[in-house]
């Protein structure tokens, strides 16, 4: 008996467009620089949400203030780009792009670090300890004047890097270490690195990443999604390890949440579970764990929507949705129209070549440009390939541009276990959230914002010293 080998036809979304203001419908561009340019930011138009100006305090290696000083001036220059000319975009300045200035704080919140702390890391044994301990020190001593600034911007010397992480077996990180510190704190932090910041020579890309990461850490909203399902909550589940009092290991669930057809705050929960049970290394958890973690997701969500549920919830993981975890959000959401549990999988064997076939030839020949982002092969009513990276022209004008630059792209894997329905929601959705990382200045992520800071919040906040119960802002951990 023949087997049929051929793959499902492949479809295409288009690519999403953003929001840059609340009322103004055509303030939109699939671009979020242009959009900027053009726009300004989408908290612009929602009043007292971002205080002019924006005081930034520095904490700076000996001999290096008046350089992170500098850096914080330079973002009111303009820079034209030197790379990425396809996508990036004139930068104009803070102020013009933004509506509010960004300022140098008070001299009292400007910290020199002592010059010791260069031998002192050359010597130990333990450069990591040690680093962590001399900053820690800083961040209270800056602490202290809370009043006198809204960011502080840490800069980290290329010298230093023998403590930006443990040795073999530890898994110490010192960006996740000084996230938990400072975001326990309540103070929003810009990590920069000398290579990647003063030394970088396109000092266009360096202002636009920087500038949009301090206005986010702020508390602005740079863009939305603008045609994001109304009344949908959107949650991304991630586990870590984390010790208890006890020395015993036990499990932290990190909860993030994006909010959107409002659009206006990224908060998540984390929960400690000690209800867990594990299957080739990967944690699950109980049907009435994942219930209380569901329960705590439902009551943050009517908090910002004056007790109004959400119609359709969709939760984004990246293992698989054991029966009882299923259940578990079904007693929680029990009240949703819809409710969509999909396993997004990184690692997958496949990959996609764009043909074409020209004139007078049999066989399609491979294009310079990989498939265009948004493709997706479905394969029954369970699972679907979608190309989260790919050709974006929409977004360059028209030309061609693939953000990687080089080599094929790998699609995600999603992978239904509740829910219904064509793919082009699911797909469009997880294309949309792509965009939502406020943290650089780039088209896209790989990872839908759910599921790509679910797993960077879910390892910072096992370093944090306790778990609060309640809801943590996005920004403290950007």
């Amino acid at each position: 008996m023949a087997v049929d080998s051929r793959l499902p036809a492949f479809f295409t979304v288009a690519e999403p467009a953003l929001a840059f203001h609340a009322e103004r419908a055509a303030d939109r561009h699939v671009h979020p620089l242009i959009g900027l340019v053009q726009h300004g930011p989408y908290s612009r138009s929602l009043p007292h949400l971002v205080i002019d100006p924006i005081r930034i305090a520095v904490i700076a290696p000996h001999g290096m203030l008046r350089r992170a000083e500098a850096l914080v001036t330079e973002l009111e220059s303009r820079h034209s780009p030197r790379e990425r000319r396809q996508y990036l975009v004139e930068y104009l300045g803070f102020s013009r792009l933004f509506g509010v200035r960004a300022v140098l704080a008070d001299q009292s919140v400007r910290l020199e670090l002592p010059a010791q702390i260069d031998d002192e890391c050359r010597r130990s044994s333990q450069p990591h300890k040690l680093l962590a301990e001399r900053l820690t020190h800083a961040i209270s001593a800056i602490q202290a004047h809370r009043t006198m600034f809204d960011v502080v911007l840490l800069l980290l010397p290329d010298r230093w890097n023998s403590g930006f992480w443990g040795p073999e077996g530890d898994d110490f990180d010192l960006h996740h270490y000084l996230k938990a510190i400072t975001a326990a704190r309540g103070i929003p932090m810009q990590l920069v690195l000398d290579g990647s910041a003063l030394r970088y020579p396109c000092r266009c890309s360096v202002m636009w990443r920087l500038s949009i990461a301090l206005y986010s850490k702020a508390g602005g909203i740079p863009w939305k999604l603008a045609d994001a399902p109304e009344d949908t909550a959107f949650i991304g589940l991630s586990y870590a390890l984390r010790s208890g009092d006890d020395g015993r290991p036990r499990f932290v669930t990190c909860c993030s949440q994006v909010f959107d057809a409002d659009g206006v705050g990224i908060e998540f929960i984390a929960y400690e579970s000690g209800d867990v049970h594990i299957e080739r290394e990967n944690p699950y958890l109980s049907r009435a764990d994942m219930r209380r973690v569901m329960a705590r997701s439902l009551s943050l969500y009517q908090r910002r929507h004056a007790g109004r549920p959400p119609r359709r919830v969709v939760i984004h993981k990246s293992t698989e949705f054991k029966r009882d975890e299923a259940d578990g959000c079904f007693d929680a959401w029990m009240t949703a129209e819809g409710l969509d549990l999909i396993q997004v999988q990184q690692d997958t064997m496949w990959r996609g070549i764009l043909l074409s076939k020209r004139p007078g030839q049999n066989k399609g020949q491979p294009e310079n440009y990989p498939c265009v982002r948004g493709t997706y092969v479905p394969f029954g009513g369970r699972e679907v390939l979608v190309w989260t990276q790919g050709n974006a022209p929409s977004a360059a004008t028209g030309n061609n541009y693939y953000k990687e630059g080089k080599g094929i792209p790998s699609p995600l894997l999603l992978r239904r276990f509740a829910g219904h329905g064509a793919w082009d929601d699911s797909c469009s959705a997880v294309l949309g959230l792509s965009k939502m990382n406020w943290n650089n200045d780039g088209l896209y992520d790989r990872l839908p914002v759910t599921m790509g800071y679910a797993q960077v919040l879910a390892q910072i906040v096992k370093r944090m010293p306790r778990l609060g119960t309640m809801p943590y802002q996005v920004r403290f951990f950007m």
